[in-house]
């Protein structure tokens, strides 16, 4: 288990649309470690594969100690969301130094291969909801600050770049 260094915003890799996992397999198990450590380490809530240069769709989400620490999840979809949205200042480790409110279903239903290779399906509520939603994203070459409008992206960036 090691801590990964965090691709940095315009690498784009982080634009490109991560592969299938063709099989949960214990090279899949190491990588899910790695991200937990590098996910722990910054701190967050979540992290998807593509951030360290991984290009698969592998995500890994934080969960309160009672559920178990940490989700992880391989070619996960969005299966269902609520109607409801909720509100939540996002940020990347791609992007230090910079957020922005983003508005997300408060709910998603996910259907997702687990640690075993099992098709698993579940919900998660909101920080959970935000974060899978938000690690999704990743998967498919966006990030969060895409959800924004032109004027806020390019306010966000001109801010990101001034904290570099």
């Amino acid at each position: 288990m090691a801590v990964r260094p965090i691709l940095r915003w315009p690498d784009r890799r982080l634009r490109t649309t991560a592969a299938d996992v063709a099989a949960v397999n214990d090279e899949v198990r190491a990588i899910w470690d790695d991200m937990i450590d590098t996910m722990e380490a910054m701190p967050g809530v979540g992290l998807a594969a593509p951030q360290i240069g991984i290009a698969l769709r592998l995500a890994v989400v934080a969960t309160p100690p009672a559920r178990g620490g940490a989700v992880r999840l391989a070619d996960p979809e969005i299966l269902h969301a609520s109607v409801k949205l909720r509100e939540h200042d996002e940020a990347s480790p791609c992007l230090p130094g910079v957020s922005a409110l983003i508005e997300r279903p408060r709910a998603v239903t996910v259907r997702y291969l687990d640690e075993s290779g099992a098709v698993t399906e579940r919900d998660f509520v909101g920080i959970e909801a935000t974060s899978v939603q938000h690690q999704i994203d990743h998967l498919a070459g966006r990030m969060y600050f895409d959800r924004l409008s032109k004027v806020k992206r390019d306010m966000l960036l001109r801010r990101a770049r001034k904290v570099d």
